[in-house]
């Protein structure tokens, strides 16, 4: 595939289920944007807390669910340090693996799913790509054959949400 590299290190952020592991993987492991949990299992974050509460909006208008019933969540902040990720945060950058930008709609992922297995398969660590549901932030999606990951490291302790968060600004459903 032409994918360029780049490395991500800082600071990005997760939400689970309040209480559970930090390290939370669903058995199976889910599908997502990126993979299919049948194929490899993978770890998103966010660039920021919006974008990480705005995937978390879009994730549930597309199921239905009001956001009371996903409560409560814990936020983590995660410390990045991860020297190989496919780099396909631009639209030019999803144009030369043939998609385009990501919408908030899972119809699509099936094109995205495909990229993101063979760029596992290809050796990246992981992928930055823009997020669907945030046009100006970044989703980190990390695959994992463990239930750790070398070089994504929690930061204890999360902030508990009781209570849904601010719908963020600039998110799209």
């Amino acid at each position: 595939m032409d994918v360029e590299g780049t490395s991500v290190s800082g600071i990005w952020w997760r939400h689970i289920p309040s209480g559970g592991d930090v390290h939370y993987r669903p058995d199976p492991p889910a599908d997502s944007r990126w993979q299919r949990g049948e194929v490899i299992d993978a770890i998103y974050l966010a660039d920021a807390e919006e974008t990480a509460w705005a995937e978390w909006y879009r994730a549930l208008a597309e199921s239905g669910l009001p956001p009371q019933q996903a409560l409560p969540r814990d936020l983590w902040r995660w410390e990045i340090s991860l020297p190989d990720v496919a780099d396909l945060s631009t639209p030019e950058k999803l144009e030369r693996v043939g998609l385009q930008t990501p919408t908030p709609s899972r119809r699509r992922w099936p094109a995205f799913q495909e990229v993101g297995e063979i760029l596992h398969a290809d050796g990246w660590l992981a992928l930055l790509a823009p997020s669907a549901a945030r046009p100006e932030g970044r989703v980190l999606c990390v695959f994992r054959e463990e239930q750790t990951v070398a070089g994504a490291t929690p930061i204890p302790p999360p902030r508990k949400f009781d209570e849904p968060p601010s719908v963020p600004r600039g998110m799209t459903t």
